[in-house]
């Protein structure tokens, strides 16, 4: 069986297949058409509706990399979900790290699918440094990686059925198989693997649609990569508006085990990065080089000079 602390990894990792918007396709329904529930969290928010329902949580967002996170722990977030989820209302997780921001600060319309999410919270240890800076600083890294596994073993104790959605073929099935190892208990109502450029078409993009939605689940891990994943998950929360959803990026390779993770003192210190870069040197190197380090420096720099002024 795959240990936690091995099998987990960041929920922000970019798939390599090509975005809706890059190849002129367009999505289903908005992620931002209103509902007739009037609750925050049944809805598909707009960014200022998240910071209400953050606030109704009784949570608290924080500016840091150009977007809005809560300042929460991962005990929190998961015991936020279910609360939710035993009140009959779903949402969505964004795990945001350097990566994701830069895109975020690039195109207002996903900076707008982040921070509409209910949940928003720290992937990356630049994130958390950044809010220090700033003298408002977020408990802890909470990664798509670490809730696949806290979220299923609240599954489990709750009997609420889980789906996996991504990873290459097989990959979703195995990491089914060491969540269950891991807990007993759970429920995996389905797992899928899309095929390449599924979402090309809205034919394609439908048909995984309609299987998630035929399983019923509560809880759905979605690794394909930001700003897929979201794009989709933000879909499906018009289909499922009771289930709760996690943009968990490489976390479905991570749990099974056929992609290993960084040891606990280099997440604990911030150079997962570079284990990830030394194992992948070739998809990596220009993401984390040429495009992530300069926007990080950035972002540090500005932070720093916020807070000599202030």
């Amino acid at each position: 069986m795959t240990a936690r602390g091995t099998a987990a990894g960041r929920g922000g990792t970019r798939s390599p297949y090509p975005t809706a918007a890059a190849t002129g396709h367009r999505r289903g329904p908005s992620a931002n058409t209103p509902r007739t529930d009037e609750h925050p969290s049944s809805q598909a928010p707009t960014a200022d509706q998240g910071h209400v329902w953050a606030a109704l949580a009784g949570g608290r967002r924080v500016q840091v990399g150009g977007i809005g996170v809560d300042a929460l722990t991962e005990d929190e977030v998961v015991r936020r979900v279910g609360d939710e989820l035993e009140a009959g209302r779903g949402g969505r997780i964004v795990t945001p790290n350097i990566d994701i921001c830069r895109a975020a600060a690039k195109d207002p319309e996903l900076k707008e699918l982040v921070c509409s999410a209910e949940l928003v919270v720290t992937d990356g240890m630049p994130l958390v440094w950044a809010a220090r800076l700033l003298g408002t600083p977020v408990p802890e890294r909470v990664t798509g990686a670490d809730l696949i596994w806290s979220l299923s073993k609240l599954a489990a104790r709750c009997g609420w059925p889980v789906y996996l959605l991504g990873g290459p073929p097989g990959v979703a099935r195995r990491a089914a198989d060491e969540l269950t190892s891991c807990h007993p208990r759970l429920k995996v109502c389905g797992v899928h693997a899309p095929p390449y450029h599924f979402d090309v078409t809205p034919e394609g993009s439908a048909r995984v649609r309609r299987r998630v939605v035929a399983a019923r689940p509560r809880l759905v891990f979605v690794g394909l990569g930001f700003p897929r994943q979201d794009r989709l998950i933000a879909d499906l929360r018009e289909e499922l508006p009771e289930a709760w959803f996690l943009g968990c990026g490489a976390a479905i390779a991570f749990a099974a085990g056929s992609v290993s993770r960084a040891p606990g003192w280099m997440r604990r210190t911030g150079l997962e990065w570079a284990y990830r870069l030394g194992c992948e040197p070739g998809r990596l190197a220009r993401r984390y080089l040429v495009d992530d380090l300069p926007f990080a420096a950035r972002m540090m720099a500005t932070c720093l000079a916020r807070r000599v002024r202030s």
